[in-house]
């Protein structure tokens, strides 16, 4: 495939510097736009839709490594830029950048639509402030076939560069809303017959034993707090029913993105006793 452009493009461009710059929340806010890193989320952002992508910062090797990458950016209406190396890390966030930078339109989804969908299974992101650790929540419940993810506004930006890379492109695979104050996310899935669970280590409720019970075939939303403290009391007033994870082994507790993934996965379970699932080997 040949290159879209024939010259590189120059790192004092104005392009570039607009890029750079959403690297910082403010700009990202003020713009609507944000940074998909690397081949998978470029990928991703170019099928979500029609001009979600509008540019896309690539490496001369890296365009010809993913051709297929750059064609489908092109078809989607971005604009290709070929840039060195240098532009590259200038550009991206990670230590190792892949030679491919795209610039997006925000994705998320208002709250009110999320409802209005009936959602069976859906993550809230209360307080968490570990992008990293939001990104592969959201990623666990894109895997678990939740329907949605909800980050209220004490969580961490959506599109913060580390949150958008952990979750390895299933940030344009299902609905997220944003900034979502937790009584109004709770009060909005109770009145959709959604139970709300909330995940805490100390809570009065074992998964085993919610699932012995049969109570978690229903639509569940569960409801994650902060990496060191945990939920809130008055948030844990809120929910239906407070949930830990079992511990049978000698392990002190379980990190947020891995109990995520077991409630979630719980629930997908207890919900498709009678379906099946997909396979996937690669991470």
């Amino acid at each position: 495939m040949p290159p879209a452009s024939p010259e590189l493009i120059s790192p004092r461009s104005p392009r570039v510097a607009a890029a750079r710059r959403l690297a910082r929340r403010n700009f990202r806010g003020k713009e609507r736009l944000f940074l998909a890193e690397g081949p998978q989320a470029v990928r991703e952002a170019a099928a979500y839709g029609a001009d979600t992508l509008t540019e896309l910062f690539a490496t001369v090797e890296a365009a010809e490594r993913y051709a297929d990458i750059v064609g489908e950016a092109r078809a989607a209406g971005a604009r290709i830029h070929l840039a060195d190396e240098q532009v590259i890390a200038d550009i991206s966030t990670t230590v190792t950048p892949q030679g491919l930078v795209g610039v997006c339109r925000f994705v998320d989804t208002p709250f009110e639509e999320i409802l209005a969908a009936r959602p069976r299974l859906v993550a809230v992101l209360a307080h968490v402030r570990d992008p990293g650790n939001a990104g592969t929540v959201l990623r666990c419940a894109d895997a678990a076939g939740a329907e949605a993810v909800v980050l209220t506004d004490a969580s961490v930006d959506l599109y913060n560069p580390k949150a958008v890379r952990a979750s390895v492109g299933s940030l344009f695979h299902l609905p997220v809303a944003v900034g979502v104050p937790v009584e109004r996310a709770v009060a909005g899935l109770k009145d959709a017959g959604v139970r709300i669970l909330a995940a805490d280590g100390a809570g009065e409720d074992d998964l085993d034993d919610e699932l012995d019970q049969g109570t978690m075939g229903g639509p569940t939303a569960w409801v994650f707090g902060n990496e060191a403290w945990g939920l809130p009391e008055e948030t844990r007033a809120l929910a239906d029913a407070v949930v830990r994870v079992p511990i049978h082994g000698k392990a002190e507790s379980l990190n947020l993105a891995t109990a995520a993934a077991v409630c979630l996965y719980a629930s997908a379970r207890a919900q498709r006793a009678s379906g099946g699932c997909r396979s996937v080997t690669e991470s």
